[in-house]
């Protein structure tokens, strides 16, 4: 009798691992990436147009050489209902394309 369910239940693994074999590797989206706001996301070498239309914004020159120039961009992340919540971005240029970017969430005033 062991013997008997000893070999059904390795016949059962067997069968199990040649069905799951067959199956093609599907992958689902990532629901974390899917809903993040920044869906067009920024990369090394963006021109200053291509950054523009990623973001959605328009761009306020702070400072720089043409070409070499440090740009600020607000991102309108939404808020609470009762207040409105704007994050400041900058984006670094050099030679014209995109060297790096920094997000200042400046100070909490409510938390002071």
């Amino acid at each position: 009798m062991m013997r008997a369910i000893a070999i059904v239940l390795l016949l059962a693994a067997g069968t199990a691992s040649t069905a799951d074999a067959r199956k093609p590797f599907i992958t689902k989206p990532d629901t974390f990436t899917a809903t993040l706001s920044n869906n067009t996301p920024l990369v090394f070498g963006m021109g200053v147009d291509e950054a523009q239309r990623a973001l959605g914004t328009p761009f306020t020159y702070v400072r720089g050489r043409p070409g070499n120039e440090i740009f600020l961009t607000f991102r309108d992340i939404g808020g609470s209902g009762l207040t409105l919540h704007r994050d400041r971005l900058y984006l670094q240029f050099r030679k014209g394309r995109l060297a790096g970017w920094k997000a200042d969430w400046g100070e909490n005033w409510m938390w002071r």
